[in-house]
């Protein structure tokens, strides 16, 4: 029970497939035939992956997806198949997002976001936020339509691990020189094949393995230091933060992987190209296995602007609403 056979009120659309996230593939393009009105909306979700089987439903165990269909079952009083509900990255079990971006349908229209917004918030649990829900123009797609995407990689990189970040970064005890891993990461900066770096899945389909890297930042992040004056110094934690066209199945966990072996300098940073030319994820396996889940975050889906536009007639996009007291319960005195 699926909504792979989507029916949209506009003209018939030719979609080209842009890239799965961090941990599925891609599918090939296909062709849309709108028959049936409808309204369609954007989210941008939150999440603490830690419990999550991933985002994509599975009917045996926890997901992301399979929660907000069924906060939007109980805010809309629609059926699954009705909602088609899907996101622009199919992230791996463990993996979090800031920005995961999904869309569902309504065959009615909102005057107003807020109450919806507040509502589906309500009813989902408190490691999923939808933090925005705006209206989307009908030949906006979630998945199919992004021109790039932002995944930070954290690793914690000290002999002790901080227990507070221990869900969200990889801890990582051998000293890294983070110099060395700018260099190999700049490697993959540019239009590539990146067979080598993709874990080989049933869920592929035929992915296109060229991928684009816009950029690929190595950054040694700040803490704060109070002793006689309050001051910044550089801290244990490194945060990798890559933007590319679209990524292949673990992709990201694969790079982040090799990095993590060039700043250990037990290999140098021209690896990157040697691995990178034999498009065989056998060469990676001779020098790195895949990083664990939980240090990747999706941070944002990004799209050409005139795609975000709103539609004619739309309600404005909620970002959630404060309470407020509309009557002072003090007494004056």
């Amino acid at each position: 029970m699926g909504c792979s056979n989507i029916t949209l009120s506009l003209p018939l659309l030719h979609i080209s497939n842009h890239g799965g996230g961090g941990g599925a593939g891609e599918e090939p393009n296909i062709l849309i035939k709108p028959t049936i009105p409808s309204y369609k909306w954007r989210l941008v979700i939150s999440y603490d992956g830690t419990k999550f089987s991933g985002w994509q439903y599975q009917e045996t165990v926890p997901t992301v997806q399979c929660n907000i269909e069924k906060a939007l079952m109980r805010a809309t009083k629609l059926e699954r198949k009705d909602l088609c509900l899907v996101g622009a990255s199919r992230t791996d079990a463990g993996v979090h997002a800031w920005g995961q971006v999904a869309q569902f349908l309504t065959p009615f229209n909102y005057e107003s976001l807020d109450s919806i917004h507040a509502a589906v918030n309500g009813l989902l649990p408190s490691d999923i936020r939808v933090r925005e829900i705006s209206p989307a123009l009908p030949e906006f797609h979630a998945r199919f339509f992004p021109k790039s995407k932002i995944y930070h990689y954290k690793i914690y990189n000290d002999a002790v691990m901080d227990p507070l970040q221990r869900h969200f970064a990889y801890h990582y005890t051998y000293k890294l020189n983070a110099v060395a891993m700018r260099e190999a990461a700049n490697h993959f900066v540019g239009t590539h094949d990146f067979s080598a770096f993709a874990n080989a899945s049933n869920r592929d389909g035929v992915a296109n393995p060229v991928k684009h890297i816009f950029r690929f930042d190595v950054i040694e992040m700040a803490v704060g230091v109070f002793e006689l004056t309050y001051s910044f110094v550089q801290g244990p934690l490194l945060q990798l933060e890559v933007e590319g066209s679209g990524f292949l199945y673990r992709q990201v966990r694969n790079m982040v992987a090799l990095l993590l072996h060039v700043g250990r300098e037990a290999i140098p940073p021209e690896i990157v190209l040697k691995i990178m030319a034999t498009r065989d994820r056998r060469e990676l396996a001779k020098y790195a296995l895949s990083t664990p889940p939980h240090g990747l975050s999706l941070m944002s889906v990004l799209y050409n602007e005139e795609l975000l536009k709103p539609p004619p007639d739309s309600p404005p996009t909620s970002f959630g609403r404060y309470h407020t007291i509309t009557h002072c319960k003090l007494p004056f005195y």
